[in-house]
């Protein structure tokens, strides 16, 4: 199937739409072979020997592999656990391109990577569009075509845990609480799994990056969902992570944090990247 043309048509009589790979070949490698060896060795890298119960929710950065993608293996090595287990993914990234107001979700019925494709959930999407009570939730092809936040997360998504179904949500202007919202919609049991994609400061002097992450790590780890866009540019889904973590008693956890200086980058302007991980939370889900 060729996804070089926009949105893909299915001739089978319903005509859904897969959004296709954007920035393949520009964050990340664009082809599947150099694709899927690169991921696999980025996991590999961060596995450590002990294993325990899996997060409910991470944050994970979402710049190009090169940079950040270490730091994104850190945490997704986290969630090898769930391969089988966590059947639906609730994504949320900001827009970096076409401004959007509230969380946007596509019209596109999957997402194709160069891994494969990855449908949308259907029900969890009419859950939530069809809620008089989320008027924040808004539907937009165009919010989620150019953006890179959320397809940079697909490939690890899909090494770690196979065939799973996504809730992608394209986060413009929101509030903590309208954000937290719609989280606590779709929080589900083990079977979900939430994921924020959000880098941390952007383009300051090495050193002073490392001591703003360092500050802004500590407010995440005290869920305290006052994060500004100078220090993440995720901070609007960062933030309503936080509040909806806190109302269900979960507690985070710092797995990596560094900057472009210490990847791929010289130490003059960096970005920061921060890996959390969120626990605690215990329910039957039966």
């Amino acid at each position: 199937m060729n996804y070089d043309s926009g949105l893909v048509q299915h001739g089978d009589g319903h005509s859904p739409k897969i959004r296709p790979a954007a920035v393949a070949g520009m964050f990340y490698p664009g082809g599947a072979g150099v694709l899927a060896h690169d991921v696999e060795t980025m996991l590999a890298a961060a596995r450590c020997a002990g294993s325990g119960a899996p997060p409910k929710a991470i944050i994970a950065p979402h710049a190009g592999y090169v940079y950040s993608g270490s730091v994104a293996a850190s945490i997704y090595a986290l969630l090898e656990p769930l391969r089988g287990r966590a059947r639906r993914v609730v994504l949320l990234g900001p827009t970096h391109r076409v401004a959007v107001d509230g969380l946007a979700l596509p019209v596109s019925s999957a997402f194709a990577t160069l891994l494969g494709v990855v449908p949308v959930d259907r029900e969890a999407v009419a859950e939530i569009t069809g809620t008089p009570g989320l008027p924040q939730v808004v539907v937009s092809d165009e919010a989620h075509a150019p953006e890179h936040s959320l397809e940079v997360q697909l490939p690890f998504l899909q090494t770690v845990l196979g065939e799973f179904s996504l809730v992608p949500l394209a986060v413009g202007r929101a509030s903590t609480a309208e954000v937290a919202q719609v989280i606590e919609r779709l929080w589900g049991g083990s079977e979900t799994l939430i994921v924020v994609s959000s880098d941390l400061s952007h383009y300051l002097p090495y050193e002073t990056a490392r001591q703003t992450d360092s500050a802004t790590a500590q407010r995440i780890l005290a869920l305290d969902p006052h994060i500004d866009h100078r220090q993440a540019c995720g901070a609007t889904p960062v933030n309503g992570l936080l509040l909806a973590a806190r109302r269900h008693g979960l507690h985070a956890h710092l797995v990596d944090l560094r900057n472009s200086g210490d990847t791929a980058g010289d130490k003059a302007r960096v970005v920061g990247y921060g890996a959390f991980a969120f626990y605690g939370e215990i329910r039957n889900d039966r």
